[in-house]
C-alpha cells in the first residue's frame, strides 16, 4: 500500500543527495502558511487582528459553530504521528516522521484543497498521545492519524473518536481498507463472484489488515469465509499465542493452521505483511481466477512477474506505481476528509467508508479522460483485470468521492450541515481541483440549459471521438463528428468506445446530402478570389474544416471546434474562407490565465502581429466583451515596457495613442495605459501613480504586439504554475474555437462548451 504520489520504481529515479536537495532548496520543507485576506494597509491589520478580531471572538464565544464561518477550522486537518511506524522504515521517532507528515499535508492540499498542518508528538505512550491530541479539537476540522504502530493505533483512534467532536481517521487502517475494498468490489465483478460466498485470506493482522476485515464484513463478506493470518499462522478460535482483542474478534473455527493451509482453495488473498510471504505453491493452490492483492510496502509479498509465471488467470494489485492496480491511499483520504469537512461531520463512520469504496469502484468502470491516459504514458486504461481502480491523478476523483461521503454522513445523522444541491456541490469541488472549473462552470451550466449542436471537425481522431462523447454525455448538446463513418467507428472500437447515435452524429463530407449547397455557398464567397467551382467542391469534399465551418455558416450546426491536427493559423485561415468577421468587430485571440491570485485575460494572443493604435483600441474592446461574458467587470490595462511615458519607445507611443482612441469612443469600461505589467497587476505599485484610471489591479491585459502576448502566456503556463485556456477566437460571425495541436479530450470539451456558449460574441 502507498500514499506517496511520486512514482516508486524498483530502483529509485533519484539519488539520496537529490532527495535531500529537494527538501532543502529554497524554503526548507514542503509547506508554508499564506494569508487569505489582504494585509496591505493598517486597516487590513486592524480588521485581521486588534481591534477587529474581537468581533468574531465574541460571536464564536456565543455560538461555537460560528468558528466554521469565521476561521479556517472547517478546512483544516491535523496530521498527527509519533513516528513509530514510518512507511516501510519502522520506528524512527517523531522528529524523523516530519518529512512524511509534511508530505501528507501537501497531498491534502494538492488533491482536495484541504489545508493541513503536521503535528509530531514526541511520545510512544498511547495515553500521552491521546491527551495531547484531544485538546486540539477547537483548532481542526478533522484529525488524520498516521504512521502509528499497532496495537497503539487502535487504542489512540478509538479513544480520540470518543473524546473529540471532529472526524478522527487513522489512514494506515481505513485508507488502505477503503481502496482495497474498492479494488475487490471490481475484481469480484470481473470474476463473477458474490462477496457473500467469497473465500478470503488476509495475511497481516496489523492496523491495515484488521481494518480491511472490518470494512469487507460490513460490505457483506461472511465471517466464516475469512481467515486472518499473522506471523504465527491462522488466527483460529481458541488460539492464545500472540493474540489481542482485535485479532480475537476475527478468530474462526477452522482446522487450518498455516498460511499455506489458508490459501489452499481461497478465492482472494490480501497481503499486508512482508516481501516474499506468498510462495509459488500458495498461489498455485488458490481457486480459479484468483484475486491477489500483495500490498506490502515497498516490496510486495509476491511480484506481478512471479504470479504471471505461475498462472495466467489471476487479477493482481500491489502498492506500487510501476504495476497496474496500485492500492494507493491518496485515492481516499483527501476526498473522504473533503466530504466530511463540507458537511461538518462529527466522525467518519462505516457508512461513509463504504460510500467511498463504492464510489471509487464505480469510477473505475467509466471511460477515462486524457489526463489518466497521460499517467499511463499514452496507453489508455480500460476497466478490466489490469484496471480495477482509478489512478491518483484522475481529475474526476474530487467530484466523485466527496459527494458520496457527504451524502452518507447526512443519511446517518453525523453531519452538522446539509448539502441541498449536489450538482452545484460537484461544480464547486471541480473548481477546487481545477482552477479552470470555477470560471468555466457558468459556461457549462449555460450550455446545459441551452444545448447546442457542435461540430468536431477532426472526427476520425481518437481524442476527438472521446471529447464528442463526453460533450454529449455531459448534457451539453449534440456532438457532430466529421469523418468517414467506417474510420470513425473503427477508431471508436479500438478505443473501447460506443457511439450512441442519439447523442453523436457522424457526417461524411463527401457523402453529405448538403454537400452541393455548401460548395455553392463557398463558391459564391470565393469566386472573385481566384477559386473555380471545382476548387470549392474539392474543399468541401476533402477538407473537414471547410465542411464543418459551412455547416455552421448555413445553420446546420451551432458551433465548430477544430485544431487537433493543424496549426492554429492554418485552421483559422480555413475557417475564415467560410465565415465572415462579425460586422463592426475585429477578430482576435484572447487567452484566459487562471492563477492562484485570480483570472486575467490576455489579448491579442493569436491574430494581429503588430497592431497600430486603432487596432489596439479595438482589441481592448473585444477583450473587455469577453470578460463581461464571463461575468467579470473589465479593468483593461494597455501594456508596454514603459509606464506612463517612461521610458519612451515606438510601441509605447502606439499604446498611448490607443488610450486616446478609446477616450474618443467613450467606451463603458475602465482602461488605462501605457503601463508595465507589474504596475497593472500590483495594487501597491499602481498606488505610485494616483492618476491611474483603474480602480484596482487589471483583469484584462492588452499586449502591444502578438509576439509579447504569445510569449508571456506560454511562459506563464510553463513557469508560473498557471492554467492557460486558449487562445479563444473572438470576433467571427459564427462560433468557432481552435485548440492547440494534439489537444486532449478535456481541452476539446472545454473549447466546445466555450464555442457553444459563444464566448467570441
Amino acid at each position: 500500500m502507498s500514499d506517496q504520489t511520486p512514482t516508486r520504481r524498483r530502483r529509485p529515479t533519484f539519488t539520496d543527495q537529490e532527495a535531500l536537495h529537494f527538501h532543502a532548496t529554497g524554503r526548507p520543507g514542503k509547506l508554508e502558511i499564506m494569508a487569505t485576506k489582504p494585509m496591505a494597509t493598517q486597516r487590513d491589520l486592524s480588521l485581521a487582528y486588534s481591534p477587529g478580531v474581537a468581533v468574531p471572538v465574541l460571536a464564536i464565544a456565543e455560538d461555537p459553530a460560528l468558528a466554521f464561518d469565521y476561521t479556517a477550522k472547517g478546512n483544516l486537518v491535523g496530521v498527527v504521528s509519533n513516528g513509530t511506524a514510518i512507511l516501510g522504515l519502522g520506528n524512527r521517532g517523531a522528529m524523523a516522521s516530519k518529512p512524511v507528515m509534511e508530505g501528507k499535508a501537501v497531498l491534502f492540499k494538492r488533491f482536495a484543497d484541504i489545508d493541513a498542518f503536521d503535528l509530531e508528538v514526541g511520545t510512544e505512550d498511547a495515553d500521552a498521545v491521546i491527551n495531547c491530541v484531544r485538546y486540539l479539537a477547537p483548532t481542526f476540522g478533522g484529525i488524520n492519524l498516521e504512521d502509528i504502530k499497532a496495537p497503539e493505533c487502535f487504542i489512540i483512534e478509538e479513544r480520540l473518536r470518543e473524546l473529540m467532536d471532529v472526524p478522527v481517521f487513522h489512514d494506515d487502517q481505513h485508507g488502505t481498507a477503503i481502496i482495497a475494498a474498492a479494488g475487490l468490489i471490481n475484481a469480484l465483478h470481473l470474476t463473477g463472484r458474490d462477496i457473500r460466498e467469497t473465500k478470503l485470506v488476509v495475511n497481516g493482522a496489523g492496523a491495515a489488515g484488521i481494518a480491511c476485515l472490518d470494512l469487507l464484513k460490513a460490505l457483506g463478506l461472511r465471517p466464516e469465509n475469512v481467515l486472518l493470518c499473522d506471523t504465527k499462522g491462522v488466527v483460529y478460535a481458541g488460539r492464545t499465542d500472540g493474540m489481542n482483542q482485535w485479532k480475537s474478534a476475527h478468530a474462526v473455527e477452522t482446522s487450518k493452521r498455516t498460511l499455506a493451509d489458508a490459501m489452499d482453495g481461497a478465492d482472494a488473498v490480501f497481503g499486508l505483511s512482508v516481501k516474499g510471504a506468498f510462495t509459488d505453491e500458495m498461489i498455485r493452490s488458490m481457486a480459479p481466477n484468483p484475486i491477489i492483492f500483495a500490498m506490502a510496502n515497498p516490496d510486495p509479498e509476491i511480484t506481478v512477474e512471479e504470479v504471471a509465471a505461475i498462472r495466467d488467470d489471476a487479477i493482481m494489485a500491489t502498492g506500487r506505481s510501476d504495476y497496474p492496480n496500485q492500492i494507493n491511499n491518496v485515492l481516499g483520504f483527501p476526498y473522504i476528509f473533503r466530504g466530511a469537512l463540507d458537511v461538518r461531520a462529527t466522525t467518519i463512520n462505516m457508512e461513509m467508508k463504504i460510500a467511498a469504496a463504492q464510489a471509487l469502484a464505480e469510477l473505475a468502470r467509466e471511460d477515462v479522460p486524457d489526463e489518466v491516459a497521460a499517467a499511463y504514458q499514452g496507453s489508455r486504461p480500460r476497466f478490466g483485470r489490469d484496471y480495477i481502480i482509478p489512478v491518483p491523478f484522475d481529475p474526476r476523483l474530487i467530484s466523485t468521492v466527496p459527494p458520496a461521503v457527504a451524502k452518507a454522513a447526512m443519511d446517518t445523522g453525523v453531519a452538522r450541515k446539509s448539502i441541498t444541491d449536489f450538482r452545484a456541490y460537484r461544480t464547486e469541488l471541480q473548481a477546487r481541483r481545477d482552477p479552470t472549473a470555477g470560471i468555466l462552470s457558468r459556461v457549462f451550466e449555460r450550455v446545459r440549459k441551452y444545448p447546442k449542436r457542435v461540430v468536431f471537425a477532426e472526427g476520425e481522431e481518437e481524442q476527438v471521438i472521446r471529447a464528442a462523447l463526453s460533450f454529449a454525455n455531459q448534457g451539453l448538446g449534440t456532438a457532430i463528428l466529421v469523418g468517414r463513418e467506417d474510420r470513425v467507428r473503427v477508431a471508436a472500437e479500438h478505443a473501447g468506445l460506443e457511439i450512441d447515435g442519439r447523442l453523436v452524429e457522424i457526417h461524411n463530407a463527401r457523402l453529405s446530402h448538403r454537400n452541393a449547397a455548401y460548395a455553392q455557398y463557398l463558391y459564391e464567397r470565393l469566386q472573385r478570389k481566384g477559386y473555380l467551382f471545382r476548387d470549392c467542391q474539392r474543399l468541401i469534399n476533402q477538407d473537414r474544416n471547410h465542411f464543418a465551418a459551412a455547416m455552421v455558416a448555413l445553420g446546420d450546426a451551432d458551433a465548430v471546434v477544430t485544431g487537433v491536427t493543424r496549426n492554429f493559423s492554418v485552421a483559422l485561415e480555413d475557417v475564415r474562407r467560410v465565415i465572415d468577421d462579425k460586422p463592426g468587430h475585429r477578430v482576435i485571440g484572447v487567452s484566459l490565465c487562471l492563477t492562484r491570485a485570480g483570472t486575467v485575460l490576455v489579448a491579442d494572443t493569436a491574430v494581429t502581429e503588430m497592431p497600430d493604435a486603432h487596432a489596439l483600441a479595438e482589441i481592448a474592446i473585444e477583450a473587455a466583451g469577453v470578460a463581461r461574458r464571463l461575468g467579470m467587470e473589465p479593468r483593461v490595462a494597455l501594456l508596454a515596457f514603459s509606464t506612463f511615458g517612461h521610458p519612451e519607445g515606438e510601441r509605447s507611443r502606439h499604446v498611448r495613442e490607443a488610450v486616446k482612441v478609446l477616450d474618443g469612443m467613450r467606451v463603458d469600461f475602465e482602461y488605462d495605459g501605457d503601463m508595465a505589467a507589474d504596475v497593472a497587476l500590483n495594487r501597491d505599485h499602481m498606488a505610485a501613480y494616483p492618476f491611474c484610471r483603474l480602480s484596482g489591479p487589471a483583469n484584462v491585459l492588452v499586449m502591444p504586439a502578438f509576439h509579447s502576448a504569445s510569449i508571456s502566456t506560454r511562459m506563464l503556463q510553463e513557469l508560473g504554475g498557471s492554467t492557460v485556456v486558449g487562445p479563444l477566437i473572438v470576433g467571427l460571425d459564427k462560433p468557432v474555437q481552435i485548440v492547440s495541436l494534439g489537444a486532449t479530450d478535456t481541452d476539446l470539451v472545454r473549447m466546445a462548451a466555450l464555442a457553444g456558449f459563444n464566448i467570441g460574441g
